[in-house]
């Protein structure tokens, strides 16, 4: 199929891989520019305008870091919905809030367009070899429309139902149970810190017990060993989720009183410089807090 991609980020860049090695035709943009290198030797074209991007695509996907980006490219001047043709189909993969998707389907479907929501669960390293979740919300024949590409670019495609917000609920509760997962591994390695216990002995007892599960594998490894400095997924990024998971929350009426805590406690890992650090850098905020860091 032909397919737009907008975002050529480290999430972007793998999923135009997977695109690209599924035979698919792929036009690329990036509001940076020398992002396009690698997809370009892959096969993808650079293109230099929103309209271009959009031109002739069975799809276009956008794949940008927060709501302003996304306004930005589906609303601002020249982008996806002046330049999208009428029955054309926007596939915003990104993690945005409730609202903002919201807001965005009803101006595409003003313009004669649909918009898919299809937030992705996993990491740069699932993107690159295929192996993302993927929460699809929208119209069931749209959402049929994107199947082809879907498939090359996860592993599951999970179908969250006709409104794209549900699609957005999906992916913001499940980076919100992670986010309170994390922060109940990062006190509770605090906790037996403070008795001289050796952290590598608690992650073996969780692990190879009731918490025999990929979450608290890899985070919990990166608190033992501390290596916080490759980040997956930095501070700043669990931040917004939360910060979008609350405001979700707060737009359904949904009290979310453990999102609050972590908040605030990635608001001081960030006011002690590790903005740019793997958010399991919590377990570093929570040391801090008693004494030990």
């Amino acid at each position: 199929m032909k397919v737009g991609l907008i975002g050529l980020g480290r999430m972007g860049k793998g999923m135009g891989q997977r695109l690209l090695g599924g035979g698919h035709d792929l036009l690329v943009f990036n509001r940076s520019a020398g992002k396009a290198a690698d997809l370009e030797k892959a096969g993808a074209r650079s293109v230099s305008t929103l309209a271009d991007v959009c031109s002739g695509r069975d799809i276009v996907i956008t794949m940008v870091s927060d709501d302003a980006a996304l306004n930005e490219v589906a609303l601002g001047s020249g982008g996806i919905r002046q330049s999208l043709a009428q029955g054309g189909v926007h596939v915003a993969m990104g993690t945005h809030s409730a609202a903002a998707i919201q807001s965005l389907a009803s101006a595409h479907a003003a313009a004669g367009q649909t918009l898919v929501a299809a937030p992705v669960l996993g990491r740069p390293d699932a993107a690159a070899a295929g192996q993302l979740v993927i929460v699809a919300g929208g119209p069931a024949d749209a959402v049929k429309r994107c199947e082809p590409a879907f498939q090359v670019m996860g592993r599951k495609t999970a179908e969250a139902g006709p409104k794209p917000e549900s699609a957005i609920a999906i992916k913001l509760a499940n980076n919100f149970v992670l986010a309170c997962a994390i922060e109940a591994m990062a006190e509770g390695f605090a906790l037996v810190r403070k008795y001289g216990v050796q952290p590598q002995v608690f992650y073996e007892v969780i692990t190879e017990g009731l918490f025999a599960a990929p979450a608290y594998k890899v985070y919990g490894k990166l608190m033992v060993d501390q290596a916080y400095d490759n980040p997956g997924f930095t501070a700043a990024l669990g931040l917004k989720d939360v910060k979008l998971a609350l405001a979700a929350g707060e737009l359904a009426k949904v009290p979310l009183p453990s999102g609050s805590v972590v908040r605030d406690r990635l608001i001081g890992a960030i006011a002690h410089g590790d903005t740019d650090k793997d958010w399991s850098v919590l377990a570093r905020e929570q040391g801090r807090a008693c004494g030990l860091d």
